[in-house]
Formats: structure tokens, sequence, C-alpha cells
């Protein structure tokens, strides 16, 4: 046992330290830090065989996807998906479907038998939640409208691999009832959570919340206790961690319990990236270089084309709709555990299992490099992406010929929420531009005169008809956007009063330099209020109280209308 434990410690020893030196070394040359586990791990045993026996490292990495999704569950507030339920379902369920059935088809094309290529297509339908969730963290961007589009598309696409499995699993007595039984027992489990979340677990986290190793103890005994049951219910242990999180996330101590389990996941996500590279096969290059290029072109082309023409039928501008698609533009780690179990009952092959590997672990660091210059391809790629525009927008927009509005609003995050209210005595006289499709209806609702676009576009700065603006607003807090715009005003209206939100004091010069009349940096804005509030409270001005149930009040309307933090794309 001595020996075997040292040999543990010494492999682990050997995969940590490659990899952060690896991971330092790509920090200084600004590139992915997870391309530098992948690496180690293909260094270590295909290259170098230095690890040979990968079992340990890859139990040790499916902890690491069961943390990842503990986490994201804590955090998953999934009243701020209400406003993207319908795509992330329908569409969701629209997109895996297409996806299947393209890989299917090309599968069969290139010579695999039915059964290997039912896998494949589900390979290709699913994204990975790990992968997509950790990049779309790293770049801020989990409460943007791309990244709820993506999150929700995922959640759905984890469920439906869930229950593929179940299938997969016991595809030779496959019928109904066993479809049905996966179903009641999924329901089962999750009304438990729930159950618990609202009449247990407070209880007992307000007690272990007063220690806190009790309270670290507590939550991943939590954790373990719904991953081992929906194991044992013939699920996977990671969504089991998922609905454990979710039951938690209610909790006032969430987010300390977060803080607790971070260090914990990065590192288990550090072993599965390792292992990915572990698992790869050198030969599949030389053996099977031409299905490795379909199939690498249909995840990265042909997938993220799918979900942004599903993500434009129903209604999402270009931008959003390109974002989302783009950081899904990978094969997922369900698609991997798929093919393990594939594997074991013999419905695949080990050949076929390599290439989903590599299929996986190219995927992935492509879209490392996607999301970190989304941007920049997306500006690239503007004028092609036109195509996407003939998507109606009816019903979305509410701007008579004749109306000329003196005040324009472009994105209605919290800033613009705010402004609005008090802008709502002379909303005729307003025009709110905004490219979430479900903010644009509920302003026209509202009667405001709206456009659904965004606002860099040239066809909407045409619309807006600049050149008899008063004030003009940008809750944008991205510089070049917002100097953008900045310009096409200038250029037709020197004027207007310009009010634009800036993210950092150099960019708030910047922008001063290139004419705008204030700069709004949110939180020096926050203390500026505070510090306003103190001062009424040292004079006897004000009540706390009431000043507290008031804001108590804006906060619940907001949370209730789904508003997001201001955010690098609106």
């Amino acid at each position: 046992m001595v020996g075997v434990a040292g040999n543990l410690f010494i492999e682990l020893g050997i995969v940590v330290i490659l990899a952060a030196a690896g991971a330092y070394l790509l920090k200084l040359l600004r590139q992915p830090q997870l391309l530098a586990y992948v690496l180690v791990g293909v260094l270590l045993t295909p290259v170098l065989r230095i690890v040979t026996d990968t079992s340990i490292i890859e139990s040790m990495s499916i902890i690491g996807i069961a943390f990842l999704l503990f986490i994201v569950g804590l955090e998953m507030d999934l009243s701020s998906l209400k406003n993207v339920a319908l795509v992330s379902s329908l569409g969701s369920v629209i997109q895996i479907v297409i996806l299947f059935m393209f890989g299917y088809l090309a599968s069969i094309v290139l010579g695999f038998m039915s059964l290997e290529a039912m896998y494949i297509g589900l390979m290709i339908a699913f994204s990975s939640t790990m992968v997509v969730l950790k990049l779309l963290s790293d770049t801020r961007e989990l409460n943007t409208l791309h990244g709820r589009l993506a999150i929700g598309i995922l959640l759905t696409q984890d469920i439906v691999a869930i229950f593929a499995l179940s299938i997969l699993t016991s595809i030779n007595g496959f019928n109904a009832t066993i479809l049905g039984l996966a179903l009641v027992k999924f329901a089962a489990m999750f009304a438990i959570a729930y159950l618990l979340s609202r009449f247990v677990f407070p209880t007992i986290f307000e007690f272990a919340a007063k220690n806190q190793e009790l309270l670290l103890v507590s939550s991943l005994g939590v954790c373990f206790v719904f991953s081992l049951a929906f194991y044992y219910l013939g699920f996977s242990i990671a969504i089991g961690a998922f609905i454990a999180g979710i039951a938690l996330g209610n909790l006032k101590y969430n987010y300390q319990i977060i803080a607790k389990v971070k260090s914990l996941k990065d590192f288990f996500a550090l072993i599965f990236f390792v292992s990915l590279g572990m698992g790869i096969s050198l030969s599949v290059f030389s053996d099977m270089w031409l299905e490795l290029i379909i199939l690498l072109a249909i995840v990265v082309f042909v997938k993220p084309f799918v979900i942004m023409t599903v993500c434009s039928l129903f209604k999402y501008t270009k931008k959003p709709s390109f974002l989302a698609a783009n950081s899904l533009a990978q094969v997922g780690e369900f698609s991997l555990i798929l093919l393990a179990q594939g594997l074991v009952l013999g419905h695949v092959s080990q050949e076929l299992f390599s290439l989903t590997v590599i299929v996986t672990i190219i995927s992935i660091v492509i879209t490392s490099y996607t999301i970190e210059y989304d941007e920049q391809i997306y500006k690239f790629l503007q004028k092609p992406l036109k195509l996407f525009d003939i998507f109606t927008t009816e019903g979305l927009e509410y701007l008579p010929r004749k109306t000329k509005p003196s005040i324009i609003l472009c994105g209605h995050n919290r800033i613009g929420y705010s402004i609005l209210r008090d802008l709502h005595e002379v909303k005729k006289k307003v025009l709110v531009v905004d490219y979430n499709p479900e903010v644009i209806a509920e302003m026209v609702h509202k009667g405001f005169h709206c456009l659904y676009g965004e606002a860099t576009d040239e066809e909407i700065i045409e619309r807006m008809n600049l050149r008899h603006v008063k004030i003009f607003i940008s809750t944008i807090p991205l510089l070049k956007d917002n100097l953008h715009i900045l310009r096409e005003i200038r250029k037709v209206n020197k004027r207007a009063n310009v009010m634009i939100v800036a993210r950092q004091v150099e960019d708030a010069l910047k922008l001063y330099e290139h004419g705008a009349n204030y700069v709004i940096l949110p939180h020096f804005l926050g203390g500026e209020h505070v510090s306003h509030i103190l001062t009424k409270m040292r004079k006897k001005k004000i009540d706390i109280i009431k000043e507290k149930d008031k804001h108590i009040k804006h906060l619940e309307e907001r949370k209730g209308m789904g508003h997001e933090l201001p955010s690098a794309h609106h």
C-alpha cells in the first residue's frame, strides 16, 4: 500500500509541477492556460510514457467535473435565465436534433456502422459545460446576454445527455418504459432537492456557518450525497453535483461555500484537462486523418452556424447569436462520458474513442482562443453575418417614421433601468436601443420608442436620427464601441449632451477627450451615493430604515425583471 501511495504521489507531483511550469510559460506568452494542461497530458503519456496507468488521474478528473458543476449550481440564478428560456429549451432541442442528424449522416458517409454513427452524432451535438463556464467566467461574460444564452443551451444539452446515456446503456433492451422510469427518477430527485433546500438545509447550514471548516465539510457532504444518489440511479455523478449546487444555491451562505470549494474545483479541473491529453492515441493522426478533419470541421464551423441560425430564428440579433454560438463550438465532457460508456459496452471501437478525445481536445483549444478574441472575430465577420439579418424583427420595435426622439438610451441594463424610471413621464421623447428581444418587447409594451439591434451597427446609427438628439446616453461599457458612437454623433451633432459609461478612469479620460459631456463610472457613483447618504444621516435629513426599505423594493423590481450587470457586450 505504501508503494502504491508513493507512486500516486510521485505521478501527481509530476503532473502538478509540469502543469504549473507550462501554465506560467503560457501566461507569459498570453496564451490560454488550459492549453498548457492538455500539452502536459500529451507529453506525459502518449509522447514520453512517464505515466502509463492513467486510471487514477481519469477518476480524479471526473471529480473535477463534479466540483465545477457543483459551483455552477451554487452560482446559478435560474430566474436570470427566464428571459432566454424558450431558446434555451426548445431552441436547444432543435439544435441537438439538427446536429445529431448531420453528424450521423456524415459518419455513415465516412463508413462508420450505424450504432457508431449514433454516438458520433451525439458527440457533435453536445458542448462542454465545464470549458464554456470556465472561459466565460475568466472573461467575465457569464452575465452577458450571450453568456446566458450559452448557459441555458448547455443546461438543456446536459439534461438530454443524461437521458441519452440512460438509453444507450440499455440500448439492447430499450423501450419507452425505461425512458419513462428515468424521467420519473430524475423528477423525484429534483423534487427532493427542492424540498430539502426549502425546509431542511437553511436550518442545518445556519448552524454550520458558525464554523468555516464545518461549513465546507457540510457542503461537500451534500455534494457527494446527491452525486452518489444520482450515480446509483443510473445518472452521472456530475449532474448529481449540479443539483446539489442548486439545492444550496438559495442559501445566504452560498458565496462562502463557493469561496471554500473554488480551490478544490480549480485543482481537479487541472487534472481533467491533463487527463484529456493523456487519452490521445497518436496513431489516429495517421490512420484516421480524414475522419478527424471532417468531424473537426463540423464541430468548429457547422455547429456554431446551426446554433447561430437557431438563435436568430428566436429573434436574437447577430451579435449575441454569434457570440453564444462561438462559445459552444467544441465537444463536451458528456460526449466523452457517452463514448467511454459505449467503449465499455462494445458499441464503439478504441480507435473511435481516441478520435473523439482528439476532436474534443483540439476543439476545446480552438474555443479557448475564439472566446478570448470573440470581439475581433465578430468584427472581421460582421459583413458576411448580415445574412442573419433576414430573420424578421416584426413586433420587436416601435419607431413611427415621423417620430424624432430627443433622448436616446443605448443598453437597457441595470443603469439603463434606473435612468428610464426617471424618464417615464417623457417616454414619447425617448428611444431605447438594445439587442435583447425580451427587453425590447417589454419597452414596447411600456410605450417607449424602440430599435432592436446593436448600437454600433451602421443601419441602427442611421435610424437613430442623431441630428435631432438632445441627450444621448450609452450604458455600453466597451470603450471602442463608445468611441465609435461618439464619433458618429459628433459628425452630425455638436450640441447633443452625450453621457457614456466607462469601466476605468483611463477610458473615462479618453471619452472626455473625444467629446463626451459626462462619463458615468458606476463604482465612483456608488461611493458618492453612499457618501451622500452618510451626510444626510449625520444631519438627520433621512431615515436609514426607510431608505433601506426603498432600496429593497427597487432591488426586487430589478430581480423580477432579470436585469444583468453591465458587461462588455451590453
